[in-house]
C-alpha cells in the first residue's frame, strides 16, 4: 500500500496500526466488521508487514515493520527518546572487534530533585564489594538480545546521531560519552579488558578535554575520573598532557576499577584498586 510506503517511520506500534485503520477505513472501503486483526493478517499474508514480539519480563511489546528496517531501529522503538549505549556504542564507533550479542539501549530516568552526595570511604568500599546492579529488562530479538537500561538523567548529554548501514539515523553516545559509560558499567561493556582496549582504539579520535568537560557535566557522585585516568595511562598511547588532565582532579578517596574483585592491586597515583594481573 502506498500509504505505508510514505509513512515517516517504518516501525509501528499496535496503537498506530489501529489509528491508520480508523483514519482510512472509509477511503479503503472496508466494512465495519473488518477488525484490526483482519487488517494485520491481510498485510502480513501479502508479505509486506512483519510482526515482532518482545517478551520483556513485565510486559509483552509488539512491533510491526513495513519494508527494510535495521534491527537497531526496531529495538529503539521500544522506549521513547532512548539511544544506543555501552557495548553497542563501542561497536558502532569501532572501538571493539567483537560483534555484540546483546544490544544496549538507554532510556534516561526523570531528573531527581535530590541526590545524596554525602560520599564516604566506607560507602564506596561497601558498594564495590557487592556485585553491580544490572538490568533484567531483557528480551530476545532474532539471534540477539536487547537490554533496556534506565540510566541517570543527563538531558541526552553526549548523544549524537550516526548513519546506519541502511541510511537510518541512529542515536548513540559519542566516543567521549561511551568511554565514560563503559568505565561506569564495565559489565555492560565486555568487562574491564574490553574497556581498556576501547581506550586504546579511541586514542586518535577522542578529545580528552571534551571527555573531562562531559564528565564534569554528568556530575557523578563516585570519582570515576580516577578509573578513567588509570585506563588512559595504562593504554600507553596518550600524552603526558592528556593524562595530567585527569591527574589534576582531586583524589579524596580510594576507588575501584570494577565491582566485587577477589584479588586486587593498587595504583597509588590514581588511588585505585584494580584486578590483579590486569
Amino acid at each position: 500500500m502506498s500509504l505505508f510506503d510514505n509513512l515517516p517511520k517504518r516501525v509501528l506500534k499496535p496503537s498506530e496500526i489501529d489509528r491508520i485503520l480508523s483514519e482510512n477505513r472509509e477511503w479503503w472501503r472496508l466494512t465495519g466488521s473488518t477488525t484490526t486483526r483482519d487488517f494485520l493478517e491481510f498485510l502480513m499474508n501479502k508479505g509486506e508487514l512483519v510482526s515482532y514480539t518482545f517478551n520483556l519480563p513485565h510486559r509483552k511489546e509488539t512491533r510491526y515493520v513495513w519494508g527494510e528496517v535495521s534491527d537497531y531501529e526496531v529495538m529503539l522503538s521500544l522506549k521513547p527518546d532512548c539511544y544506543l549505549t555501552h557495548f553497542t556504542a563501542m561497536y558502532l564507533h569501532e572501538l571493539t572487534l567483537q560483534v555484540p550479542k546483546t544490544i544496549y539501549i538507554n532510556q534516561e530516568q526523570p531528573a531527581k530533585r535530590f541526590r545524596d552526595k554525602n560520599l564516604t570511604q566506607e560507602r564506596i568500599d561497601n558498594a564495590f564489594r557487592r556485585p553491580p546492579r544490572l538490568s533484567r529488562n531483557v528480551a530476545v530479538f532474532k539471534d540477539k538480545r536487547v537490554c533496556i537500561l534506565n540510566g541517570m538523567h543527563t538531558g541526552r548529554n553526549g548523544v549524537i546521531e550516526l548513519t546506519g548501514d541502511l541510511g537510518d539515523s541512529l542515536p548513540v553516545t559519542s566516543i567521549e560519552r561511551t568511554l565514560i559509560d563503559i568505565t561506569v558499567r564495565p559489565a555492560y561493556s565486555g568487562g574491564v579488558r574490553r574497556v581498556s582496549e576501547a581506550y586504546r582504539e579511541a586514542r586518535d579520535r577522542v578529545s580528552v578535554n571534551r571527555l573531562c568537560g562531559l564528565l564534569s557535566d554528568l556530575n557523578y557522585i563516585y570519582p570515576y575520573h580516577q578509573a578513567i585516568g588509570f585506563y588512559i595511562e595504562k593504554s600507553g598511547v596518550y600524552t603526558d598532557q592528556q593524562i595530567a588532565l585527569l591527574d589534576s582532579i582531586g583524589k579524596q578517596f580510594d576507588f575501584y576499577l570494577t565491582y566485587q574483585m577477589r584479588d586486587a592491586d593498587y595504583s597509588p597515583r590514581w588511588r585505585l584498586f584494580y584486578p590483579t594481573g590486569f
